[in-house]
């Protein structure tokens, strides 16, 4: 789908485009959306670039995510989806600055994209241009990236609380569920520092070829706002991942220390009845010279035994505090 942007009155009309005659002149933002080659060929016709291919979008090098063509700046940025869904992902998005117009293209329905048009549809900029789109956008994709960050972190806290709850009040979680929060968080906060990276590396970019395109000083102090929040959030997920990594191995600890406690106690009831196996093996054995079978108190005598022998090596281990 093909949707383009004109400025009416101290707004963005989003209008959609089938053909190239429904394309007004006047068009800052061509926002191609799962687009066909006849829409590419109609972005191309009217704005005089190249449309990127998927494949050459998902492309990681450097040299091909961030280059000039014909004049037009292409910007390829790994970008947040589906944050807030069980399946979370990250998906490219290209942005192309050629003569003050942007041109977007994506294969999925990041919720920046969706923010800033709701936005510029209710009141922009009389100077609104491509530019001050692209950093709408990009402040809209660093703002829902902290947004990501802050939950990640609070759903971490409750896991850690799960975790270390003291004895008599654990949470309902089981430990196979723990785990299975753990790796998600883990996952998303890794997908969230891959697109802070690429973010990072789009940022650094057009804050270098600002000279050449001549921006005022506004947008470049905007710029340098935006750089310093990346890297502080690049930070801050680089301590979520730290202490989800510790998390893990405080679970698989805890594990580990509840087998041994269950494998402790059979050892100590195998080795309590060690004893008490041991007299009734001897009084069960078929010899024809036993004096004890003879006695009238014998078989009480040897059930005592047996209970003595089994009770003395439990409160051995009790005064040892091994049980």
């Amino acid at each position: 789908m093909l949707w383009v942007y004109v400025p009416r009155d101290a707004s963005l009309e989003r209008i959609p485009v089938a053909s190239k005659e429904d394309v007004p002149d006047a068009s800052v933002w061509f926002d191609l959306v799962n687009p066909n080659t006849q829409e590419d060929r109609i972005v191309e016709h009217k704005v005089g670039i190249a449309v990127p291919t998927r494949e050459e979008m998902q492309e990681i090098e450097v040299t091909s995510r961030l280059y000039v063509e014909n004049g037009a700046r292409y910007m390829t940025a790994t970008l947040m989806s589906q944050a807030d869904t069980p399946t979370p992902r990250t998906t490219p998005i290209t942005f192309i600055l050629s003569g003050h117009r942007l041109i977007t293209v994506r294969y999925e329905e990041p919720r920046p994209f969706s923010i800033v048009g709701n936005k510029l549809a209710r009141v922009c900029s009389p100077a609104v241009s491509g530019e001050t789109v692209l950093m709408d956008l990009l402040d809209a994709v660093i703002d829902r990236t902290a947004d990501i960050l802050e939950r990640i972190g609070g759903e971490v806290d409750q896991i850690s609380h799960d975790i270390f709850e003291p004895e008599g009040g654990r949470a309902d979680r089981s430990y196979n569920q723990i785990l299975r929060a753990i790796g998600r968080k883990g996952d998303l906060a890794s997908k969230v520092r891959e697109s802070l990276v690429s973010i990072g590396r789009l940022l650094l970019y057009l804050a270098n070829e600002a000279d050449t395109m001549r921006w005022p000083k506004e947008p470049r102090a905007q710029l340098r706002g935006m750089q310093r929040d990346v890297h502080s959030l690049s930070d801050h997920a680089a301590y979520l991942s730290n202490k989800i990594q510790f998390l893990l191995d405080a679970m698989l600890g805890v594990v580990t220390i509840e087998q041994n406690n269950i494998i402790k106690i059979f050892s100590v009831a195998a080795v309590a009845l060690m004893p008490p196996t041991l007299i009734a093996s001897i009084y069960g054995m078929n010899f024809k010279h036993m004096p004890e079978l003879d006695w009238f108190y014998g078989y009480p005598v040897a059930i005592a035994l047996m209970v003595l022998a089994a009770a003395l090596p439990y409160y051995f281990f009790k005064w040892k505090k091994w049980l």
